[in-house]
């Protein structure tokens, strides 16, 4: 059985030269979503709307998301599983058609709500640190629960539909009772939710990575103090023509390629659906 490694200088180890133990959030669970999320409720401004109540047809021009917000609760019956549920908010731009009229801007609001179980293993220790609190009175940050840390990666979603209908055509609608401040600051105005006889829906394809984190002290090992090898630049001592000579000549923009391939790119896939 191999020795136990132990804090401080490591030998006949090659390039490792000691083992260091750090503070760190470590992974427990994660997983990788793939959602396409059809039919979502755009809740458009109050000028959007009108455009809205004229439009014979709609059309999508960009997704923005503007924030998630998590909670995570433990699972009573499953010893170490908690459920994260997550609610996302979109910024959704679009045009509206109308048969006398040219288009019409349209900009609203879109919230999409799921739920995830992942393992967060247990803790039961209370965690006292003594960053200062901003207008505080000198007051340590107190976890009352050691529950664990869910973090969500995401990136802008892809519109694959907008439609509009009449209200009495569709389902009926749960309506989100309370908005957060800073997502209804995003708008610069105020958000219909409701008396309105048209209504938009859209059909989004959200990629996000959902994960679970707890502080741990880990032991890991260190190879040398990280220290910076690139001098720093100023920006107004080269000339520009020196900048400029170091750029390569663009030759995909002179001469066209002989044939076009479909990419599943993320990127390349978005940019073709906003044309």
């Amino acid at each position: 059985m191999p020795d136990r490694v132990l804090p401080g200088p490591v030998r006949d180890r090659d390039c490792i030269k000691e083992a260091v133990c750090i503070h760190t959030r470590k992974i427990f669970d994660s997983c990788k979503d793939k959602d396409c999320i059809e039919d979502l409720r755009f809740y458009p401004s109050a000028e959007s709307q009108r455009y809205i109540e004229g439009a014979i047809s709609v059309r999508a021009k960009s997704a923005e998301l503007l924030y998630v917000t998590t909670d995570v609760e433990e699972i009573t019956f499953n010893r170490g599983f908690y459920t994260v549920d997550l609610r996302y908010y979109y910024k959704i731009r679009g045009e509206a058609f109308a048969l006398i009229n040219k288009s019409s801007p349209i900009t609203g609001l879109a919230v999409f709500d799921k739920r995830v179980i992942l393992f967060g293993s247990e803790g039961n220790a209370k965690i006292f640190t003594s960053d200062t609190v901003v207008g505080g009175l000198d007051e340590q940050c107190l976890a009352k629960t050691n529950l664990p840390t869910a973090v969500v990666e995401a990136v802008d979603p892809i519109i694959l539909g907008m439609k509009v209908v009449d209200v009495c055509d569709h389902r009926c609608d749960c309506e989100i009772t309370e908005i957060p401040r800073c997502i209804r600051d995003a708008f610069g105005c105020e958000l219909m939710m409701g008396g309105d006889s048209r209504r938009v829906y859209v059909t989004l394809g959200q990629f996000s990575i959902v994960r679970l984190e707890r502080d741990s002290q880990l032991l890991m090992p260190a190879y040398d103090y990280c220290l910076p090898e690139k001098e720093c630049i100023g920006t107004g001592e080269e000339d520009p023509c020196s900048l400029f000579s170091k750029i390569s000549f663009p030759v995909d923009e002179f001469f066209p390629p002989d044939t076009i391939e479909s990419s599943d790119n993320y990127r390349e896939a978005k940019a073709t659906l906003y044309r």
